[in-house]
């Protein structure tokens, strides 16, 4: 390979990190949201971010997705520094995120919600006089999509009429449509009882293993079977990171986090 060639590949080519996060912080008026925070997440990882409420999880995890500007500091995603970038702008370099709230369209089917994320992503959500249906290249993304979160047989009912850990799935659905480099999960099992929420974390763990996974979930089983490494926050700050292995072992976060007793 020439030094040119070198130059005008992607840093993820040559040995980068898919996400880069330097001197990142976050002030709101006088209260340090999130301080100085360097973090660096390999192609094809799994990370959670856990702590507890106030820890500045949900803000480190908004800066990241360009919901907004940091303070100071630099992210750099897919070899571009997005610091400034807006989270449309994001999505096109192939990043993805859910939210803590599902944002469907309760009265259209299971179908039309998936057909109207995959045209959005086409030239063809320009035209109005043709049925979303006609398109087959969609209509067969929006299917295989439907297959992959185990909801194939359900295409034709409302959106309102699924329960509440289905509509997770189809957000779930919705974030992969651009098969994104970078999927932000955002306490994707929230508000769910525990039989939906194992569904959705057997989903979770089936996602192709190319895609980077960063997850924020108060739920430490679910955070534990998704991920590869954690980065645990307190004040606005890391704590640690490690392995499953060696952040269960670690006495502060047992602690503090994990409900042990000293």
């Amino acid at each position: 390979m020439t030094v040119a060639e070198n130059i005008r590949k992607p840093k993820e080519e040559v040995g980068g990190p898919c996400l880069k996060i330097k001197g990142l912080s976050k002030r709101f008026g006088r209260f340090q949201a999130v301080n100085n925070i360097d973090l660096e997440v390999a192609y094809g990882e799994r990370r959670a971010i856990i702590g507890a409420n106030g820890a500045g999880k949900t803000t480190l995890f908004n800066l990241i997705a360009g919901e907004f500007p940091p303070t100071s500091g630099r992210v750099l995603f897919a070899g571009h520094n997005v610091t400034n970038k807006r989270p449309y702008q994001r999505a096109y370099l192939g990043m993805a995120r859910t939210y803590q709230i599902t944002n469907l369209f309760p009265s259209l089917s299971v179908l039309y919600n998936l057909l109207l994320g995959v045209q959005a992503l086409e030239k063809t959500k320009y035209v109005t006089y043709r049925p979303l249906t006609s398109y087959k290249k969609n209509y067969d993304k929006a299917r295989e999509l439907l297959e992959r979160i185990g909801l194939s047989e359900k295409q034709d009912v409302l959106l309102e009429n699924l329960p509440y850990g289905e509509q997770r799935l189809i957000e779930l659905a919705l974030s992969l449509v651009g098969n994104p480099k970078l999927l932000l999960l955002d306490e994707p099992t929230s508000g769910l009882p525990p039989g939906e929420s194992q569904e959705l974390t057997k989903v979770l763990m089936g996602l192709d293993s190319k895609t980077t996974i960063i997850i924020v979930e108060h739920d430490m089983e679910v955070a534990f079977s998704v991920a590869d490494n954690v980065t645990v926050m307190h004040q606005g700050e890391i704590l640690t990171e490690g392995t499953i292995a060696e952040i269960k072992m670690n006495p502060e976060v047992q602690r503090t986090y994990l409900g042990e007793e000293e």
